[in-house]
């Protein structure tokens, strides 16, 4: 069951209005374990074994570790030791991208809950991720993608104090998005995160919205807190109907009290942008906005420009730039996951001030994952693109 809860006055409203869907009323509640951390505590003796899927004749992963799980507090059924997952054993394009329904579930740390997986949304750096745009800071292959999740916990580990077996939690799983992600993500029917970089799931929310928010809200957030974003301060968006940017006018406007906010998009998505509090919607295809006589306190490049971000911004101003060429006084960052600003953050979500977006054409099912991917690469998604029915 879906609802619209942003408003396109626009003739083209049905097609680019973001969807909010109303919570679910049947939450999932199995259970699983994991194994995989950040590099720096893996260990080298990994090793796997291979078996058939049904989807296509890849070989399967397992992954078993020389460590001992540790103990679980509590679980709520038995956690099969197989799981279907999206796997990739080397670096490229979605090509390399293979279904596989006999990947093991990885076992549980002291510190970590085991989520069973309802929704996963998709980000840029899961793909540059794949293409091995980092690969020596990467995880050894081969890799389960995915770095936003929400599901169910249904397993502890004996260290977690904050959540417990049936508690409905969303976060980004991966604490350093560059450096040492876990092996084993998301995009699988189970997960396993240490409970600091989790939430419990904002309660209006359902597991598709919620799925879309944690990586791309967290760099919004993180973002305007580096450029010391105050009340009364001006913005301007670059990508505002995109996943993070979507996000940043909001939080700029609601949560940090922006006197003024403008964003770009193109032609059919300026109803959006004024929707989720833009003040001034910029159409990027039939004006420049580095010609623009107004300056503004931050821009926030979100796609790539900080080269005409930086004509934009007021003296002693802050650019921020996600992605392209950095020039003077631009910079840039790689969010770090933490629950404590989701959780921060979930009272202007459950109050309706600051609304997921997502892509219209979503979510999509687990099974179309190289569709999802393939659209996301176009560059031509409205806020985020969601993928559900991971079983």
């Amino acid at each position: 069951m879906l609802t619209t809860t942003a408003t396109l006055s626009s003739s083209t409203a049905s097609q680019l209005t973001p969807l909010f869907h109303s919570l679910s009323p049947n939450p999932i509640s199995l259970k699983f374990s994991s194994t995989l951390r950040e590099t720096n505590k893996r260990t080298k003796a990994t090793s796997f074994t291979r078996q058939t899927c049904h989807l296509s004749a890849v070989p399967a992963l397992r992954v078993s570790a020389n460590y001992e799980a540790a103990p679980a507090t509590a679980e709520a059924s038995t956690v099969p030791s197989e799981m279907k997952a999206w796997v990739y054993e080397e670096y490229g394009g979605v090509e390399v991208l293979k279904f596989d329904t006999k990947v093991s579930v990885p076992q549980l740390l002291e510190d970590q809950v085991l989520i069973k997986v309802v929704a996963a949304a998709l980000n840029p750096v899961d793909f540059k991720r794949r293409q091995g745009k980092f690969k020596n800071t990467d995880s050894p292959l081969p890799t389960v993608p995915g770095y936003d999740v929400a599901g169910v916990v249904v397993k502890v580990g004996s260290q977690v104090k904050d959540f417990k077996v049936g508690d409905e939690v969303y976060g980004d799983i991966h604490e350093k998005a560059l450096e040492g992600p876990k092996q084993s993500g998301s995009l699988a029917e189970y997960t396993a995160v240490e409970e600091r970089l989790i939430a419990l799931k904002p309660k209006n929310l359902d597991f598709v919205q919620a799925a879309s928010l944690p990586l791309a809200i967290e760099t919004a957030y993180e973002g305007l807190e580096r450029t010391g974003f105050s009340a009364g301060k001006s913005l301007l968006v670059l990508n505002g109907a995109g996943g993070v940017g979507s996000l940043v006018i909001q939080l700029a406007k609601h949560v940090f009290g922006a006197s003024r906010v403008a964003a770009t998009s193109s032609t059919g998505k300026l109803e959006l942008l004024k929707s989720l509090g833009a003040d001034l919607a910029i159409d990027y295809t039939k004006e420049n906005f580095e010609e623009l006589p107004e300056k503004f306190d931050v821009v926030y490049d979100a796609i790539g420009q900080c080269d005409k971000a930086v004509k934009v911004v007021k003296e002693g101003g802050s650019v921020v730039a996600l992605t392209g060429a950095v020039t003077p006084p631009g910079f840039r960052f790689v969010v770090t996951s933490n629950g404590a600003v989701l959780k921060k953050l979930n009272p202007y979500l459950e109050s309706g001030k600051v609304k997921p977006v997502i892509d219209p054409k979503g979510p999509f099912p687990f099974s179309k994952l190289v569709e999802a991917f393939s659209y996301l690469e176009t560059n031509r998604a409205t806020g985020k693109v969601v993928i559900d029915s991971i079983q």
